[in-house]
């Protein structure tokens, strides 16, 4: 038995839970959160555009970069005007699903793949994104690795303008709908890695990347 069986195994045993009155327990638990009522919202214009204006705005207080683009073959020049605007490396890890796109044309090494410590440029899409305050959720998988948004100096997300949603709400509720189970690890990105624990002095890149750039996609 492991150190996560047992723990599992006393919670159901503190809950009574039994093969019998699982499958009840859990409807239960579903009628609950179908059931339930949001608390206070701010007033989001849920249009496309506006949407997009919105998460555009919120993420650039966040410190993000954004760039916009017309459809997902235009990401591989975005990605690499960005690098070479900035200075950096134009090699790249990029989680598989993005790695049809056409990066050797625009000039870019990348590779489909978890990040390591020595990768310095990380490539993600992003499950979904949320207008109201410029996050992205990131769902983990084996083609969608965590570690190509934790681990570089610098992330890149690409964002389909028809994946934002009003609220971080609509954001759970899509995961429930389209994913079923969740995975192993879920993450809000809401621009680059901070802190402000010495003195109150903000610091980029304290925990995770230095910068995150984003190429929002139209269609």
């Amino acid at each position: 038995m492991t150190s996560r069986d047992d723990i599992l195994g006393r919670v159901r045993n503190a809950l009574h839970r039994n093969g019998s009155n699982a499958a009840i327990a859990r409807e239960e638990m579903l009628a609950s959160l179908a059931g339930r009522v949001h608390g206070p919202k701010p007033g989001i214009d849920p249009a496309p555009q506006a949407l997009l204006d919105r998460f555009r705005l919120k993420s650039e207080k966040q410190s993000s970069t954004v760039d916009v683009v017309a459809r997902e073959g235009d990401v591989p020049a975005a990605v690499a005007r960005y690098l070479t605007s900035m200075n950096l490396p134009t090699s790249a890890v990029a989680w598989p699903t993005l790695a049809t796109l056409d990066w050797a044309g625009a000039g870019l090494a990348v590779e489909g793949r978890a990040a390591r410590d020595a990768d310095l440029v990380g490539i993600t899409g992003c499950f979904c994104a949320v207008a109201e305050t410029g996050s992205l959720m990131l769902c983990s998988s084996a083609e969608t690795p965590s570690t190509v948004s934790l681990l570089p100096e610098t992330h890149v997300a690409v964002v389909q303008a028809a994946r934002i949603v009003p609220y971080m709400e609509d954001a759970w509720a899509l995961a429930r709908q389209e994913l079923g189970a969740l995975p192993r690890a879920v993450n809000f990105i809401s621009g680059p890695s901070r802190t402000g624990d010495i003195e109150l002095t903000i610091v980029l890149g304290a925990h995770g990347p230095y910068r995150v750039h984003l190429i929002i996609v139209e269609t």
